[in-house]
Protein backbone atom coordinates (compact mmCIF):
# COMPACT_ATOMS: atom_id res chain seq x y z
CA UNK A 1 0.00 0.00 0.00
CA UNK A 2 3.16 2.67 0.21
CA UNK A 3 4.07 1.83 -3.56
CA UNK A 4 2.15 5.09 -4.46
CA UNK A 5 4.57 6.98 -1.58
CA UNK A 6 7.58 6.73 -3.93
CA UNK A 7 5.43 6.23 -7.53
CA UNK A 8 3.98 9.44 -7.39
CA UNK A 9 6.82 11.40 -6.34
CA UNK A 10 9.08 9.79 -8.85
CA UNK A 11 6.35 10.34 -11.72
CA UNK A 12 5.83 14.11 -10.53
CA UNK A 13 9.82 13.97 -10.44
CA UNK A 14 10.30 12.67 -13.77
CA UNK A 15 7.23 15.80 -15.10
CA UNK A 16 9.79 17.86 -14.12
CA UNK A 17 6.54 19.50 -11.80
CA UNK A 18 9.58 20.51 -9.16
CA UNK A 19 12.64 19.53 -8.05
CA UNK A 20 13.61 16.64 -5.42
CA UNK A 21 13.88 19.13 -2.43
CA UNK A 22 11.05 20.93 -3.25
CA UNK A 23 8.53 18.02 -3.58
CA UNK A 24 10.11 16.94 -0.35
CA UNK A 25 9.47 19.96 1.47
CA UNK A 26 5.78 20.00 0.18
CA UNK A 27 4.79 16.43 1.07
CA UNK A 28 6.71 17.25 4.56
CA UNK A 29 5.52 20.50 5.07
CA UNK A 30 1.97 20.58 4.17
CA UNK A 31 1.66 16.92 3.60
CA UNK A 32 2.47 16.17 7.03
CA UNK A 33 4.49 13.13 6.32
CA UNK A 34 8.14 12.74 8.54
CA UNK A 35 10.07 12.27 5.28
CA UNK A 36 9.30 13.31 1.56
CA UNK A 37 9.79 10.00 -0.94
CA UNK A 38 13.06 11.38 -2.36
CA UNK A 39 15.10 11.39 1.02
CA UNK A 40 13.15 8.52 2.19
CA UNK A 41 13.87 6.34 -1.14
CA UNK A 42 17.65 7.83 -0.48
CA UNK A 43 17.49 6.07 3.25
CA UNK A 44 16.15 3.17 2.05
CA UNK A 45 18.33 2.75 -0.86
CA UNK A 46 17.43 2.69 -4.20
CA UNK A 47 18.81 -0.71 -5.13
CA UNK A 48 16.43 -2.41 -2.19
CA UNK A 49 13.49 -0.02 -3.13
CA UNK A 50 13.60 -0.47 -6.88
CA UNK A 51 13.70 -4.06 -6.29
CA UNK A 52 10.75 -4.30 -4.09
CA UNK A 53 8.47 -2.40 -6.32
CA UNK A 54 10.47 -4.99 -9.09
CA UNK A 55 8.77 -7.51 -7.08
CA UNK A 56 5.22 -6.18 -6.29
CA UNK A 57 5.39 -5.74 -10.10
CA UNK A 58 5.61 -8.98 -10.85
CA UNK A 59 3.20 -10.88 -8.02
CA UNK A 60 0.38 -8.48 -9.27
CA UNK A 61 1.03 -9.82 -12.90
CA UNK A 62 2.66 -6.25 -14.25
CA UNK A 63 -0.19 -4.59 -13.04
CA UNK A 64 0.33 -0.85 -14.10
CA UNK A 65 -0.84 0.63 -10.87
CA UNK A 66 3.07 -0.75 -9.51
CA UNK A 67 4.97 -0.34 -12.91
CA UNK A 68 8.83 0.49 -12.07
CA UNK A 69 10.49 4.06 -12.62
CA UNK A 70 12.58 4.17 -15.71
CA UNK A 71 14.31 6.92 -13.40
CA UNK A 72 15.43 4.99 -10.22
CA UNK A 73 16.02 2.24 -12.28
CA UNK A 74 18.50 4.45 -14.06
CA UNK A 75 20.00 5.76 -10.52
CA UNK A 76 20.56 2.01 -9.41
CA UNK A 77 22.46 1.24 -12.85
CA UNK A 78 24.73 4.50 -12.40
CA UNK A 79 25.29 3.08 -8.78
CA UNK A 80 23.60 6.02 -6.93
CA UNK A 81 22.10 4.19 -4.30
CA UNK A 82 21.35 7.11 -1.60
CA UNK A 83 22.98 7.17 1.62
CA UNK A 84 25.15 4.26 1.54
CA UNK A 85 26.82 5.51 -1.84
CA UNK A 86 27.63 8.68 -1.15
CA UNK A 87 24.74 10.13 -3.49
CA UNK A 88 20.98 9.52 -4.80
CA UNK A 89 18.45 12.22 -5.42
CA UNK A 90 21.00 14.01 -2.85
CA UNK A 91 24.94 14.21 -2.45
CA UNK A 92 25.68 13.16 1.34
CA UNK A 93 29.35 13.61 3.15
CA UNK A 94 31.39 16.18 5.35
CA UNK A 95 30.77 19.87 4.16
CA UNK A 96 27.83 18.98 1.67
CA UNK A 97 24.87 21.69 1.99
CA UNK A 98 21.48 20.11 1.60
CA UNK A 99 19.89 22.18 -1.57
CA UNK A 100 16.61 24.22 -0.25
CA UNK A 101 13.02 23.81 -1.84
CA UNK A 102 11.72 26.59 -4.12
CA UNK A 103 9.98 29.09 -2.81
CA UNK A 104 8.30 31.62 -4.43
CA UNK A 105 9.56 35.63 -3.35
CA UNK A 106 7.39 37.96 -1.14
CA UNK A 107 4.37 39.44 -2.87
CA UNK A 108 1.72 42.06 -1.66
CA UNK A 109 -1.48 40.80 0.33
CA UNK A 110 -4.47 41.49 -2.13
CA UNK A 111 -6.70 43.66 -1.16
CA UNK A 112 -9.90 41.66 -1.71
CA UNK A 113 -10.45 38.42 -1.16
CA UNK A 114 -13.86 36.28 -1.64
CA UNK A 115 -15.19 33.48 -1.09
CA UNK A 116 -17.97 30.55 -2.59
CA UNK A 117 -17.74 26.95 -1.06
CA UNK A 118 -18.56 24.50 -3.92
CA UNK A 119 -21.13 22.03 -3.61
CA UNK A 120 -20.31 18.73 -3.86
CA UNK A 121 -16.44 19.39 -3.05
CA UNK A 122 -14.22 19.24 -0.33
CA UNK A 123 -16.03 22.15 1.63
CA UNK A 124 -13.94 20.73 4.93
CA UNK A 125 -10.94 21.11 3.47
CA UNK A 126 -11.71 24.63 1.90
CA UNK A 127 -13.63 25.96 4.94
CA UNK A 128 -10.59 25.31 7.00
CA UNK A 129 -8.47 27.01 4.63
CA UNK A 130 -10.91 29.90 4.86
CA UNK A 131 -10.42 29.68 8.89
CA UNK A 132 -6.92 30.21 8.24
CA UNK A 133 -7.18 33.14 6.49
CA UNK A 134 -9.90 34.90 8.55
CA UNK A 135 -7.33 34.17 11.61
CA UNK A 136 -4.49 35.40 10.30
CA UNK A 137 -6.63 38.59 9.79
CA UNK A 138 -7.12 38.28 5.95
CA UNK A 139 -11.13 39.89 5.91
CA UNK A 140 -13.14 37.14 3.44
CA UNK A 141 -15.92 38.26 1.82
CA UNK A 142 -19.01 36.02 0.93
CA UNK A 143 -18.98 35.60 -2.97
CA UNK A 144 -22.27 34.91 -5.18
CA UNK A 145 -22.08 32.82 -7.74
CA UNK A 146 -22.03 34.32 -11.20
CA UNK A 147 -24.15 34.09 -14.32
CA UNK A 148 -23.41 30.70 -15.91
CA UNK A 149 -21.27 29.44 -13.26
CA UNK A 150 -22.39 25.78 -11.64
CA UNK A 151 -22.16 25.17 -8.30
CA UNK A 152 -19.62 22.54 -8.34
CA UNK A 153 -17.66 25.20 -10.50
CA UNK A 154 -17.09 28.10 -8.32
CA UNK A 155 -14.45 28.91 -7.27
CA UNK A 156 -13.50 28.50 -3.57
CA UNK A 157 -11.35 32.18 -3.45
CA UNK A 158 -11.01 34.67 -5.75
CA UNK A 159 -8.65 37.79 -5.77
CA UNK A 160 -7.53 40.01 -8.18
CA UNK A 161 -9.25 38.20 -10.97
CA UNK A 162 -7.58 35.10 -9.85
CA UNK A 163 -9.82 31.70 -9.69
CA UNK A 164 -8.31 29.56 -6.77
CA UNK A 165 -9.35 25.94 -6.81
CA UNK A 166 -8.83 22.88 -4.52
CA UNK A 167 -6.69 20.58 -7.13
CA UNK A 168 -9.28 17.64 -8.37
CA UNK A 169 -6.83 15.57 -10.04
CA UNK A 170 -7.39 18.36 -13.06
CA UNK A 171 -4.42 20.46 -14.31
CA UNK A 172 -5.06 24.13 -13.97
CA UNK A 173 -4.75 24.47 -17.15
CA UNK A 174 -7.50 21.79 -18.42
CA UNK A 175 -9.83 23.42 -15.74
CA UNK A 176 -9.25 26.88 -17.00
CA UNK A 177 -9.83 26.19 -20.54
CA UNK A 178 -13.41 23.89 -18.77
CA UNK A 179 -14.64 26.79 -16.75
CA UNK A 180 -13.56 29.45 -19.54
CA UNK A 181 -11.25 31.48 -16.83
CA UNK A 182 -7.60 31.99 -17.77
CA UNK A 183 -7.09 33.53 -14.10
CA UNK A 184 -6.80 29.93 -12.67
CA UNK A 185 -4.66 28.84 -9.95
CA UNK A 186 -5.10 25.26 -7.65
CA UNK A 187 -3.90 24.63 -4.43
CA UNK A 188 -2.52 21.62 -2.89
CA UNK A 189 -4.07 19.56 -0.56
CA UNK A 190 -3.15 19.63 2.99
CA UNK A 191 -2.74 17.65 6.18
CA UNK A 192 -3.86 20.43 8.47
CA UNK A 193 -4.11 24.26 7.46
CA UNK A 194 -4.08 25.36 10.75
CA UNK A 195 -0.69 24.13 11.40
CA UNK A 196 1.13 23.37 7.54
CA UNK A 197 3.71 25.97 6.93
CA UNK A 198 3.64 25.28 3.08
CA UNK A 199 1.85 25.07 0.24
CA UNK A 200 2.01 24.29 -3.54
CA UNK A 201 0.22 25.96 -6.22
CA UNK A 202 -0.04 25.35 -9.94
CA UNK A 203 -0.83 28.44 -12.15
CA UNK A 204 -2.35 27.88 -15.58
CA UNK A 205 -0.88 28.33 -18.92
CA UNK A 206 -3.09 31.20 -19.48
CA UNK A 207 -2.81 32.35 -16.19
CA UNK A 208 -1.64 36.12 -16.10
CA UNK A 209 1.15 37.05 -13.93
CA UNK A 210 -0.77 39.49 -11.72
CA UNK A 211 -3.88 37.12 -10.79
CA UNK A 212 -0.95 34.67 -9.94
CA UNK A 213 1.45 37.07 -8.06
CA UNK A 214 -1.61 38.09 -6.35
CA UNK A 215 -2.74 34.73 -5.20
CA UNK A 216 0.62 34.17 -3.55
CA UNK A 217 0.21 36.90 -1.82
CA UNK A 218 -2.94 35.55 -0.32
CA UNK A 219 -1.29 32.08 1.00
CA UNK A 220 1.91 34.02 1.97
CA UNK A 221 -0.36 36.31 4.31
CA UNK A 222 -1.62 33.86 5.45
CA UNK A 223 1.43 32.33 7.25
CA UNK A 224 2.51 29.72 4.20
CA UNK A 225 6.06 29.58 2.49
CA UNK A 226 4.61 28.62 -1.25
CA UNK A 227 6.56 26.52 -3.40
CA UNK A 228 5.10 26.92 -7.26
CA UNK A 229 5.45 23.30 -9.19
CA UNK A 230 4.41 23.10 -12.93
CA UNK A 231 1.05 22.36 -13.66
CA UNK A 232 1.15 18.48 -13.27
CA UNK A 233 -2.23 17.14 -12.54
CA UNK A 234 -3.36 16.58 -9.12
CA UNK A 235 0.01 18.34 -7.73
CA UNK A 236 1.51 16.35 -5.12
CA UNK A 237 0.10 15.35 -1.82
CA UNK A 238 -3.68 15.59 -3.23
CA UNK A 239 -2.39 12.50 -5.83
CA UNK A 240 -0.30 11.05 -3.39
CA UNK A 241 -2.97 10.38 -0.85
CA UNK A 242 -5.90 9.54 -3.11
CA UNK A 243 -3.26 6.99 -4.27
CA UNK A 244 -2.84 5.91 -1.14
CA UNK A 245 -6.37 6.07 -0.15
CA UNK A 246 -7.11 3.47 -3.52
CA UNK A 247 -4.65 1.43 -2.69
CA UNK A 248 -5.74 0.73 1.32
CA UNK A 249 -9.59 0.56 -0.29
CA UNK A 250 -8.68 -2.14 -2.21
CA UNK A 251 -6.63 -4.17 0.07
CA UNK A 252 -10.33 -3.69 2.08
CA UNK A 253 -12.26 -5.11 -0.45
CA UNK A 254 -10.18 -8.05 -1.28
CA UNK A 255 -10.69 -8.70 2.36
CA UNK A 256 -6.98 -8.36 3.27
CA UNK A 257 -8.06 -6.12 6.10
CA UNK A 258 -10.63 -3.79 7.48
CA UNK A 259 -10.46 -0.63 7.37
CA UNK A 260 -9.31 0.41 10.83
CA UNK A 261 -6.58 -1.87 10.74
CA UNK A 262 -5.26 -0.21 7.30
CA UNK A 263 -5.22 2.63 9.20
CA UNK A 264 -3.28 1.79 11.90
CA UNK A 265 -0.93 -0.30 9.72
CA UNK A 266 0.16 2.42 7.61
CA UNK A 267 0.53 5.15 11.16
CA UNK A 268 2.36 2.48 13.57
CA UNK A 269 4.26 0.55 10.21
CA UNK A 270 5.54 3.58 7.83
CA UNK A 271 4.39 6.60 10.68
CA UNK A 272 2.31 7.81 8.40
CA UNK A 273 0.45 11.05 9.85
CA UNK A 274 -3.23 9.77 8.86
CA UNK A 275 -4.51 6.84 7.73
CA UNK A 276 -5.72 6.51 4.23
CA UNK A 277 -8.61 5.78 4.39
CA UNK A 278 -9.30 8.23 7.36
CA UNK A 279 -7.79 10.87 5.17
CA UNK A 280 -10.16 9.75 2.69
CA UNK A 281 -13.15 10.46 4.73
CA UNK A 282 -11.61 14.00 5.42
CA UNK A 283 -11.16 15.19 2.27
CA UNK A 284 -14.62 13.59 1.69
CA UNK A 285 -14.62 10.17 -0.56
CA UNK A 286 -16.29 11.73 -3.74
CA UNK A 287 -13.44 14.45 -4.26
CA UNK A 288 -11.02 11.59 -3.97
CA UNK A 289 -12.84 9.88 -7.00
CA UNK A 290 -13.46 12.77 -8.71
CA UNK A 291 -9.27 12.99 -8.30
CA UNK A 292 -8.77 9.88 -9.28
CA UNK A 293 -11.12 9.98 -12.17
CA UNK A 294 -9.43 13.03 -13.38
CA UNK A 295 -6.00 11.55 -13.29
CA UNK A 296 -7.07 8.08 -15.39
CA UNK A 297 -8.81 10.73 -17.86
CA UNK A 298 -5.66 13.00 -18.32
CA UNK A 299 -3.00 10.22 -18.44
CA UNK A 300 -5.18 7.62 -20.56
CA UNK A 301 -3.87 4.78 -17.61
CA UNK A 302 -5.14 2.50 -16.09
CA UNK A 303 -2.43 2.92 -13.28
CA UNK A 304 -5.60 5.52 -11.86
CA UNK A 305 -8.21 2.91 -12.32
CA UNK A 306 -10.67 3.70 -8.98
CA UNK A 307 -11.16 0.51 -6.35
CA UNK A 308 -14.68 -0.29 -6.24
CA UNK A 309 -14.71 -0.29 -2.60
CA UNK A 310 -14.42 3.77 -3.43
CA UNK A 311 -16.76 3.42 -6.15
CA UNK A 312 -19.49 1.88 -3.64
CA UNK A 313 -18.41 4.35 -0.97
CA UNK A 314 -19.20 7.45 -3.17
CA UNK A 315 -22.04 5.70 -4.70
CA UNK A 316 -24.11 5.92 -0.80
CA UNK A 317 -22.48 8.55 0.80
CA UNK A 318 -20.81 6.75 3.42
CA UNK A 319 -17.64 7.32 5.30
CA UNK A 320 -14.84 4.35 5.81
CA UNK A 321 -15.64 5.45 9.31
CA UNK A 322 -18.19 6.19 11.40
Amino acid sequence: MARPFYAEGLRLLGERAGDAATLDAVMREAGGFRMGPFELMDLIGHDVNFSVTQSVFAAYFNDPRFTPSVLQQEMVNAGFLGRKSGRGFYAYGEGVLAPLPHTEAPRPKPDFVSYSAPVGAATGVIEALRQRLTDAGIEVAMRASQEGESADDAPAFHCSGAAIYLSDGRSATERARANKHPDTVLFDLALDYASATRIALARADQCGLAAYEATVGLFQAAGFAVSRLDDVPGLAVMRTVAMLANEAADAVNQGVCGARAVDIAMQKGVNYPRGPLAWADAVGVAHIVAVLHNLATGYGEDRYRVSPLLRRKFATGAAFHA
